[in-house]
């Protein structure tokens, strides 16, 4: 029982990583043939029209990065600070309300909150602002800050949790405040899963389609400063979902949405990539320090 059960769990490790090559392995070969197709000065050119064979992809690029920045920019202070308040300050009859919450937060589905920014916060940001318009990148900021927050909450509020009562107990024998020991004491001790909640979250709004392409205004308008947070974008989540169902399958056009794919791919790599870096420093840090 003991061999299949490790058998089973062997599988299952491997089969995930099968799985992302298989994926990479059909981006590759569905997106590639756009790099032939397409000169690689249209492709880095500021127009997107793809009906006149203009498939310039930076103001998607861009359009997707000023969104996400932005959702971080909102989601993480926002989030690590709840998790620090659910795990290290609120009482416990609060706590198993905030908890419960934050779960269900997570549960909402993406397209019913692109619906409410349509009808509540794009008017609301129209008048306040005095916007011509309402959908834009700041909207879909503001979206993508609150579908990020539950992540981020959940997995930094699990790691704090861990972190052992006998820390914070000796912080407090020695003198220290509340607040020095959570700064100090905990959020260090608990830095790698924090860090890992930081980018599942930003994760979690780079590839997040439906809100941002309800809310965003859908305009491939190359951004030009923080002035073009406050205009309509587009992002290359939407770019896809939007245009994939209406185009011809092998045309040119097909090809690059699936080169946009490609690019996607490689930029959640990279983030993930980064925190694997980050948590391997510090985890040698640690042990440096022990040893």
């Amino acid at each position: 029982m003991e061999v299949f059960i490790t058998s089973a769990i062997k599988v299952a490790g491997y089969s995930a990583i099968l799985f992302v090559l298989a994926i990479f392995v059909f981006l590759l070969t569905e997106g590639l043939p756009a790099i032939r197709e397409v000169s690689l000065s249209v492709l880095l050119s500021q127009r997107w029209y793809p009906i006149e064979g203009y498939y310039g992809i930076l103001p998607l690029l861009f359009g997707t990065l000023l969104v996400t920045i932005g959702a971080a920019l909102i989601a993480v202070p926002v989030g690590v600070g709840t998790a620090i308040y659910i795990a290290e300050v609120s009482p416990r009859w609060a706590r198993e309300i905030l908890k419960p919450l934050v779960e269900i937060m997570a549960g909402v589905p993406s397209v019913v909150l692109g619906f409410i920014g349509i009808i509540v916060l794009a008017s609301t940001l129209r008048q306040v602002l005095s916007l011509p318009t309402g959908l834009t990148a700041f909207a879909g900021s503001l979206l993508l800050g609150a579908i990020s927050i539950p992540t981020i909450v959940s997995v930094a509020e699990d790691a704090l949790d861990a972190v052992p009562r006998s820390y914070r107990d000796a912080a407090l024998a020695l003198g220290a405040t509340r607040w020095q020991t959570i700064w100090k004491v905990t959020l260090p001790a608990a830095r790698s899963g924090v860090i890992t909640a930081v980018m599942l979250g930003i994760g979690r709004a780079i590839g997040e389609t439906m809100t941002v392409m309800m809310v965003t205004g859908n305009a491939p308008v190359m951004p030009t400063g923080l002035s073009s947070l406050f205009e309509p974008a587009r992002t290359m989540t939407a770019t896809i979902a939007a245009e994939m169902g209406e185009v011809a399958t092998d045309s040119t056009h097909y090809h690059v949405l699936f080169l946009i794919g490609i690019i996607l791919f490689l930029i959640s790599l990279s983030v993930n990539l980064t925190a694997s870096a980050v948590l391997l420093r510090q985890r040698k840090r640690t042990e440096r320090i022990l040893s």
